[in-house]
């Protein structure tokens, strides 16, 4: 993701990118907000202030989700965890938190800040609306994002990894069982659960006629079924390496071939016979050189 992203700036030291994904749903948040939200909701605007009040929104929401990852990413420097950047994109915002938390307890504060952090956000725009009674359109942007943020804090306590609520539930079942494998593979097993339940939701509801939530709904369980899935198999790959040192998987032949050898009977004698690859090339007198030899 982050070999297509556009940095815009940082933030405690944090670079935040934009990935080209999120100029799709900035566009898509704005249009369904001025055509489907606002006009109902908030009756004798113009369509331009619809659109204003809809891009404006946008712009904010996504404000909050850098706040929302700027929480996590603060409470894992605060651990000594590296922050490489945030990056938005369709599916909101991720911090690249290089390396995983010391503790269960680390893990389970630098998951829980990001759910009360839109909390916060949802409760300082439900008590700014008093303020902007007498401003319409600045009312109805704090009444949404006070929905939104809100929203979006309840949906990351879902207790399935990769969301918030599935890093929490991870850092429990580390504290319980002193085994960050195992509650990781159990957090990641309950977010691919919740991943299929997005999706035939999603699959539901498109057949019965709503058409853009169902898809929208299954485009994010597969999201999540397909990061939860990863996660399992990079589990699995790191249980099978635990233990076990680079000497037991390297050879112990030494195959000298000398500098002058052409490549046809090198293929021939070593590669096809043997199916060697590695070889100590000779060059007179001087050390021998490891080559490998390899193609497209």
């Amino acid at each position: 993701m982050a070999r297509y992203t556009i940095p815009i700036g940082r933030v405690l030291g944090i670079p935040i990118d934009l990935d080209y994904s999120w100029f799709l749903i900035v566009i898509l948040i704005t249009w369904v907000l001025a055509v489907n939200y606002y006009p109902p909701e908030f009756k004798g605007g113009t369509s331009a202030e619809y659109w204003l009040m809809g891009a404006v929104t946008a712009v904010l929401f996504f404000a909050s989700i850098v706040v929302h990852e700027l929480a996590h990413s603060w409470v894992a420097i605060r651990y000594k965890i590296p922050v490489h950047r945030i990056i938005l994109f369709i599916f909101g915002g991720v911090s690249q938190i290089a390396g995983e938390p010391p503790s269960a307890s680390a893990e389970f504060l630098i998951a829980v800040v990001g759910p009360l952090t839109s909390f916060a956000l949802a409760a300082v725009f439900f008590f700014l609306e008093p303020l902007l009674v007498n401003i319409t359109p600045a009312l109805a942007v704090a009444k949404y994002l006070a929905l939104i943020n809100g929203m979006l804090g309840l949906f990351n306590l879902i207790p399935g990894f990769p969301l918030d609520g599935g890093r929490v539930f991870r850092a429990i079942v580390w504290g319980v069982s002193k085994n960050f494998r195992k509650a990781t593979l159990i957090a990641a097993s309950i977010g691919r659960f919740f991943g299929f339940l997005f999706i035939v939701t999603g699959v539901w509801q498109a057949l019965r006629g709503n058409v853009g939530n169902g898809l929208w709904t299954a485009f994010i369980g597969w999201f999540l079924e397909s990061a939860a899935a990863g996660q399992v198999q990079q589990q699995m790959v790191q249980g099978l390496l635990v233990g076990h040192k680079v000497s037991e998987v390297m050879g112990n032949k030494r195959t000298h071939v000398p500098g002058d050898t052409s490549l046809q009977k090198v293929v021939d004698q070593e590669v096809l016979t043997h199916g060697r690859r590695c070889f100590l090339v000779d060059r007179g007198d001087r050390i021998p050189m490891a080559q490998e030899l390899s193609w497209k």
